[in-house]
């Protein structure tokens, strides 16, 4: 009765995604890796359907990562993943006369036609030979399957079967590898099977990285040579320069961020498929067989090379985008420096104004005084002659001289009260 959460079912189903298959022995594996985009993983899903039409089974559920068919002469796995989907083929395998002639393919039951449309492009194949019993010798083994001159073999399982490949993409576009289980349980077996195919799968998945840091390897040695000069040019930069500086580093900051953008996905990428090697690795628990190289050390002398190229080429994105920040941020705060500079002098240009002005200010209130006492006067004066009339004794001439003193000091005096009040504002 409890409501439950909408992505509860998907959510703990995903421990149960892609699980390995039981699988008795002897049994001959093919397993196809094609790199897929959005719409070749639509077209991939419609192949599977499509092959379980014409076998008149039941369409896979729309949606599905993973499917599992029974086609009688062989059976087929189908795994979608993020960036590929994966496709596997078992079949029995008749072993009697496995070191005498080329064994049997489980892609050889697969209809040729229909193998040739898979969608996508092909990054990884490999021939899987499961057998029962170590009566083959290795000399069998690389007489009929595998080259001798870069031949890798241990132990796996804690000794419970040995795995012999040679790491070689052989005539056929594929690599082999062959697998001697004597009395492994069928589920034990399928786990071991699964992460041997992991390791290749993730191995090339893990080096789709490695064309791209080669690529980004020269657009940042170019980039870092740009950088250089321009902190050089910087340190002897005169104020018209700044601008042709500031213009050219934003430039170079555009071209590493895009370049970082590019590739930053294609290298995080590459660091998880490495971890995914590394943790196959160890799952089947190897040892050395006696004068054999095993996959570790085969991994860890051919691998890490490539792995170290991918992270170095991130790490010296990561280390040119700060540099280009830091030099970008160093010539901003030149500029505003300046800037600021220039506004306190602009500023002291005004203060000096502003001084001037009120000197003027002072002087014009003075021949204000002045203007101002004559226009009043002359109305007192105006004023006096009309006084005759009614007997003012003084005559106008007389009444405007005594005025004028009376009147200028009323004058000046309230132009100083109205200066002080506004300054006093």
């Amino acid at each position: 009765m409890l409501q439950q959460h909408p992505q509860r079912v998907a959510l703990h189903n995903e421990i149960h995604a892609r699980p390995p298959e039981a699988m008795g022995v002897p049994v001959s594996i093919s397993h196809v890796v094609m790199v897929c985009d959005a719409a070749q993983r639509e077209a991939s899903w419609a192949h599977i359907a499509e092959l379980a039409r014409d076998h008149h089974l039941p369409q896979p559920n729309a949606g599905s990562t993973h499917v599992r068919m029974d086609l009688g002469p062989y059976r087929v796995r189908w795994e979608l993943h993020t960036e590929f989907v994966t496709w596997t083929f078992m079949r029995p395998l008749n072993a009697e006369h496995f070191g005498e002639r080329e064994p049997e393919a489980a892609l050889d039951a697969v209809p040729q036609r229909w193998f040739a449309a898979l969608p996508g492009q092909c990054l990884a194949s490999m021939h899987v030979w499961v057998l029962p019993t170590k009566a083959f010798g290795s000399g069998s083994l690389v007489k009929h399957v595998l080259h001798e001159e870069t031949l890798v073999a241990s132990t796996v399982a804690d000794g419970f079967a040995e795995v012999y490949t040679d790491f070689a993409v052989h005539a056929d576009g594929f690599s082999r590898m062959v697998l001697l289980a004597g009395g492994m349980a069928p589920r034990r077996l399928g786990r071991l099977v699964q992460s041997l195919l992991e390791i290749e799968t993730y191995r090339m998945a893990a080096l789709l990285g490695l064309p791209a840091a080669r690529d980004a390897s020269q657009v940042l040695a170019s980039a870092e040579r740009e950088l250089a000069e321009l902190a050089q040019a910087i340190r002897s930069a005169t104020r018209d320069d700044e601008p042709l500086l500031l213009d050219r580093l934003t430039r170079l900051a555009g071209q590493v961020e895009s370049q970082h953008a590019a590739t930053h996905s294609r290298f995080s990428a590459s660091a998880a498929y490495f971890e995914l090697v590394d943790k196959r690795i160890v799952d089947i628990a190897e040892s050395r067989l006696a004068g054999m190289q095993t996959i570790r050390e085969f991994m860890d002398r051919r691998l890490s090379p490539a792995r170290s190229t991918c992270a170095w080429s991130a790490r010296r994105q990561d280390a040119l985008s700060q540099r280009v920040s830091r030099i970008s941020n160093l010539l901003r705060t030149r500029v505003e420096i300046e800037q600021q500079q220039s506004s306190q002098a602009l500023l002291a240009t005004m203060n000096s104004r502003q001084d001037i002005q009120i000197k003027l200010q002072s002087t014009v209130e003075g021949l204000s005084v002045a203007a101002i006492t004559y226009y009043i006067v002359g109305l007192v004066s105006y004023l006096a002659k009309g006084a005759q009339h009614w007997g003012w004794p003084w005559s106008p001439e007389m009444t405007a001289a005594v005025a004028i003193p009376v009147v200028a000091t009323g004058v000046w005096w309230s132009l100083r009260r109205l200066h002080q009040s506004v300054f006093k504002d």
